[in-house]
């Protein structure tokens, strides 16, 4: 009887693409029938509201023809970047490698591959699924990675996992060459040694001993580098790998040729070299143990703020309160804060009163007060008092997520510096085994004798000392350790490129409003006539001023609040055009104006000539008080000027700054603000779209320039900067346009920022000049050019010392950045608004 088998259908696969530019129904239709042309799809679904297409099929689509249906009919696909986790690279050579098999990809526009993170950055119109096959048809291995950073410690799993793996490797070899060490160089260094080899062991035996225990070294820890070396040269793209296995190999291939078939060597050159490839394998392994360990702390500012993240929130949900993961919290849910415990998501707090702890993301160690109203972000540590909020941004969407995403792109973000790197790399490796050929082919013909073995000890020594890890790691490596340590100094780079360019700046141009100042009015001077009480007349001018919606009005309220002062009901409230404001309190009549008022009320002003006068040299405008018919006060309200701020402009100037100031205000106002700062030029009465002009001017006769804006008027000026610096208390809109955010309102940020870029591209080019120089000076002595001389060969044994030695040396050098020392501690405290000079 026959049974008959249904075959499964094969299972469809779903492609979705943003498109842009429908407008309508018939737009749906024309990207329906354009993809339906494209040979091998199925079902077709576009959506007009989400304005995206589903495209289903159960063959392998070909995401560009997709790409080119949607553009034909006229539309197009926008460009999205994709974050791959690589791995198996090992050097410079092999970002090079995966590079160019990215940029492949048809739908790539861009491509950048970090070394130090591990990661691939791509950004085009293609899909995850063609980009990881085109870094696997390169010869390694990639992952997408959750954009939510969900899977860190997945990753930090998988990264302790490959430590643990070089630590027992490295000690398997060890333990495996310290005999074989000793039995074949103990004789150079203990009289007696080969003696008693020779006597108690015999020559031939203790030859056999060193072929197992180094193939037990090549074969068994030293496995790795022929698994990813050996399919690099079939490829013709030889990597680091390649260059240990040719060098090692040659070694040990060499050695049991002179074990088992010395008759077929000249006379002479049956040497061993079995110590050389197992010393090479154990001092290469070790130095990827210590690049391991050095490259998990360059990380440690990413962890760190991985780690202010909450894992669970308490939700309320039907009435109950109930404990589930971070990532099921939705937009509206209500979560409940315990007093302790960390902010789960961004929200607002509907219930309860209590102090936040929020100098992770402002640098403020002042906990802040928070009501219901009052906005928490995701991360910050509640203090006493519990709290219920409304979870307005949850995930990805949280400030502290976009931190350590601005963080992270930063991080495996590629500076023009490396371009040099990247060209000297793709072409380092194939040269250096030209070279090690060379010099076999030299030694071979015009060595002396036996020439055989020094062609081989010669070659090995090029092809080890010269693997290109510490060109690789000596920029991602310091801009990963750099950017990290902004991070925890509040300072945060957008974009890699500032890094590099913010150290060449040579005018800082400041905006006034919310930058320079607090970017409200403030009470900033109250100075009492004789017979008066402070308190008192605060309070009677705070109360007929409470009458008054003018900002001038509402900032001595605010002053007098802030000093609790009971305020006095007030009668008979009139407002004087063009004069001032007048009211009874208890019979007694307080009339506040201008100088003009104070003249029609017949009062004498000149008690307060010097203070007025001072008043005037820094830009304010004084307001006269009168109670009971005699002059009580003068007061000015202004926009104080941010604690700290002289600080950081004398830390500009420090740094060999000119400082700017672009403003709206008046001329008058803007330079006596500019004579107290200290600032070197200033550009006022510039209307909004007038500040791209001023930083176009001032570019033109200044050179590079970094521009601190906060306001979402700002936002153009700041893309029009070299480097736009935002003030993280600022607009979204104005951080979106900035190459650089300091989560602190404080100016002090900028000077450290500039500080924190030079300090980061110094050490780059030491890490550079040490790579560099490196292998520029000790590839010809390996080559042995200081024999004829000096009689000098470098043994390959410390050629592989050495190239482990600079790479540990590399990144050594990359995390002194850790304790990079900021110019300015940015620990301002919320600062009293209002600056009382008593006058007797």
């Amino acid at each position: 009887m026959d049974i008959q088998v249904k075959q499964r259908p094969p299972a469809a696969t779903v492609i979705s693409l943003p498109i842009k530019g429908m407008s309508c129904a018939s737009c749906v239709g024309r990207v329906e029938t354009e993809l339906r042309k494209v040979e091998g799809v199925g079902e077709v679904a576009v959506n007009l509201a989400t304005e995206r297409a589903d495209i289903r099929s159960t063959e392998l689509l070909d995401r560009g023809l997709l790409v080119e249906a949607i553009e034909k009919a006229g539309y197009s696909v926008p460009e999205a970047t994709i974050e791959l986790a690589i791995e198996g690279m090992t050097c410079a050579s092999c970002v090079g490698r995966v590079e160019r098999a990215l940029k492949a990809v048809p739908g790539v526009t861009a491509a950048t591959v970090n070394l130090a993170t591990e990661r691939a950055s791509v950004r085009g119109s293609m899909g995850s699924e063609t980009l990881v096959a085109a870094v696997v048809g390169a010869g390694y291995n990639a992952r997408p990675i959750d954009q939510s950073g969900v899977d860190a410690d997945a990753t930090e799993t998988r990264k302790d996992a490959e430590k643990a793996g070089l630590k027992r490797d490295l000690t398997i070899a060890a333990v495996l060459t310290l005999p074989l060490f000793v039995i074949e160089m103990g004789a150079h260094f203990i009289p007696g040694v080969h003696q008693f080899v020779a006597n108690k062991i015999g020559m031939q035996v203790s030859w056999y001993i060193q072929f197992v225990l180094a193939s037990l070294v090549l074969f068994g820890p030293g496995l790795r580098f022929f698994t990813q070396g050996i399919p690099s040269l079939l490829r013709g793209a030889p990597d680091m790998n390649s260059l240990v296995v040719l060098g090692t190999s040659a070694a040990w291939g060499y050695s049991v040729i002179a074990t088992f078939f010395s008759g077929v060597l000249p006379s002479g050159t049956a040497n061993i070299y079995y110590e050389t490839a197992a010393v090479i394998i154990t001092l290469i392994l070790l130095g990827r143990f210590l690049e391991a360990r050095a490259k998990g702390r360059t990380s440690q500012a990413i962890k760190r703020l991985v780690g202010l993240q909450a894992r669970t929130a308490r939700v309320r949900r039907d009435g109950q309160s109930v404990d589930i993961a971070i990532g099921e919290v939705q937009p509206g849910d209500l979560v409940e804060v315990r007093p302790g415990e960390r902010i789960p998501v961004d929200g607002d707090v509907v219930e309860g009163k209590s102090y936040i702890d929020e100098s992770m993301i402002t640098g403020e160690p002042i906990p802040v007060a928070k009501a219901p109203g009052s906005p928490v972000v995701g991360g910050t540590v509640n203090q006493k008092g519990a709290l219920v909020v409304t979870a307005t941004a949850v995930g990805g969407a949280t400030v502290l997520s976009q931190i350590i995403r601005m963080v992270e792109q930063a991080q495996g973000s590629k500076l023009p510096i490396q371009t040099l790197v990247d060209k000297v790399t793709l072409w380092f490796v194939p040269a250096v085994i030209g070279a090690a050929f060379l010099t076999f082919l030299t030694w071979l013909f015009f060595g002396p004798s036996p020439a055989l073995t020094f062609a081989l000890v010669n070659a090995v020594a090029v092809l080890i000392i010269a693997c290109p890890c510490a060109m690789g790691l000596a920029t991602p490596t310091s801009i990963m350790v750099g950017t990290g340590r902004g991070a925890e100094m509040g300072v945060l780079f957008r974009k890699g490129e500032a890094l590099q360019i913010l150290k060449d700046a040579r005018v800082a141009a400041v905006d006034k409003t919310g930058t320079l100042t607090d970017g409200r009015p403030a009470l900033t001077d109250l100075v009492i006539a004789e017979g008066f009480e402070r308190d008192e007349v605060l309070a009677r001018i705070a109360a007929v001023e409470a009458k008054s919606e003018h900002p001038i009005a509402r900032a001595i309220v605010e002053a007098a609040e802030a000093d609790s002062l009971m305020l006095p009901a007030i009668t008979n409230f009139e407002s004087i055009t063009g004069f001032g404001v007048a009211a009874e309190i208890e019979g007694v009549v307080v009339e506040i104006g201008a100088d003009r008022y104070m003249d029609k009320l017949g009062l004498d002003i000149v008690p307060f000539a010097e203070a007025a006068s001072r008043l005037g040299d820094e830009g304010k405008t004084p307001l006269y008080a009168a109670i009971d018919g005699k002059l009580a006060a003068i007061i000015a309200v202004a926009d104080p000027i941010k604690e700290g701020t002289p600080e950081a402009i004398a830390a500009l100037h420090a740094l060999g700054l000119k400082v700017a100031m672009i403003t709206g205000d008046n001329q008058r106002t803007a330079k006596a603000i500019a004579r107290k700062l200290g600032i070197d030029e200033v550009v006022a009465e510039v209307l909004p779209e007038g500040k791209v002009e001023a930083v176009k001017a001032l570019k033109a006769e200044h050179g590079k320039l970094a521009f601190v804006g906060d306001g979402i008027n700002d936002a153009p000026a700041l893309a029009e900067a070299d480097v736009g610096i935002a003030i993280g208390t600022g607009t979204d809109i104005a951080i979106e346009a900035a190459d650089v955010v300091l989560m602190s309102g404080s100016l002090k940020g900028v000077p450290n920022a500039i500080a924190l870029s030079q300090g980061t591209i110094r050490n780059i080019k030491q890490n550079l000049f040490w790579a560099f120089a490196y292998n520029t000076a000790l590839i010809p002595v390996a080559a042995g050019i200081l024999y004829p001389a000096f009689g000098m060969l470098l043994a390959p044994v410390f050629a592989a010392g050495a190239m482990a030695l600079s790479s540990v040396f590399v990144l050594g050098n990359a995390l002194r950045l850790r304790h990079f020392r900021v110019p300015m501690a940015v620990d301002d405290r919320p600062h009293q608004r209002v600056d009382v000079a008593q006058a007797k």
